[in-house]
């Protein structure tokens, strides 16, 4: 768990840096900005879903953790739980609506690229099979930069993906000592290119050139570890 506690306080750290020069920031440097780490972000996504080993297996996973995810609707629990903690914030500080849409807007998208990328599924799973940090300590540092840029623009809804981090990584950690004789090489690879394949989508969708419920999509990356069983 030290790997995914060190990485949520990275966020947080980033988002208080954010918060303090959010105010310089003008409405035209921040949409550049967040065109630029949009095309990081497909990048990333792009790079991850290219070293997946079974292309059919990940169509599979795709769909079947599409319609999963539809009939859980995971996107819908997201941005409500987004609005409860807007309106709870609102209500204390008495913000005004622009500030209101920042804060779901903020904790959702921040929640899913810091959960799905390759780095959060493979980081976890050394930290829970190997006790191995590596990896989540460079995470934690790529989060902490990101989360800087992305609470300037987005404002403090990226710091509650902290807990959202907490909970998504920590519980991959923990169950990743039962799961060690399922998790092989090929089943974590294809974990990742799933996860990878998620981030393009968010990528677009930060871009405004779609509306992918990612959200909805998340089961996908662990459809790979029921074909690990068989």
């Amino acid at each position: 768990m030290l790997g995914t506690i060190v990485n949520s306080l990275a966020i947080i750290g980033g988002c208080l840096v954010g918060l303090i020069v959010k105010g310089r920031l003008t409405e035209k440097v921040s949409t550049t900005i967040m065109n630029g780490l949009a095309l990081c972000v497909l990048y990333i996504g792009i790079s991850g879903a290219l070293k997946g080993q079974d292309t059919l297996q990940i169509i599979i996973c795709i769909a079947i953790g599409a319609l999963v995810g539809e009939i859980i609707d995971f996107d819908k629990r997201l941005n409500d739980l987004g609005n409860i903690i807007e309106e709870k914030i609102n209500n204390n500080k008495k913000n005004n609506s622009n500030e209101k849409i920042s804060v779901s807007e903020g904790f959702v998208t921040s929640s899913l690229l810091f959960c799905v990328g390759a780095m959060a599924v493979v980081g976890s799973l050394e930290s829970g099979l190997r006790g191995d940090h590596s990896t989540l300590f460079a995470k934690s540092i790529l989060d902490g930069v990101s989360s800087i840029i992305f609470s300037s623009s987005l404002g403090i809804g990226v710091m509650l993906s902290s807990v959202a981090i907490l909970i998504y990584q920590g519980s991959i950690t923990l169950l990743a000592g039962g799961l060690s004789t399922v998790l092989t090489e090929t089943v974590i690879s294809n974990m990742s290119a799933v996860g990878s394949l998620l981030i393009v989508g968010l990528g677009f969708n930060m871009l405004g050139v779609s509306k992918i419920k990612v959200a909805n999509l998340l089961p996908a990356i662990f459809i790979p570890i029921i074909f690990g069983l068989f």
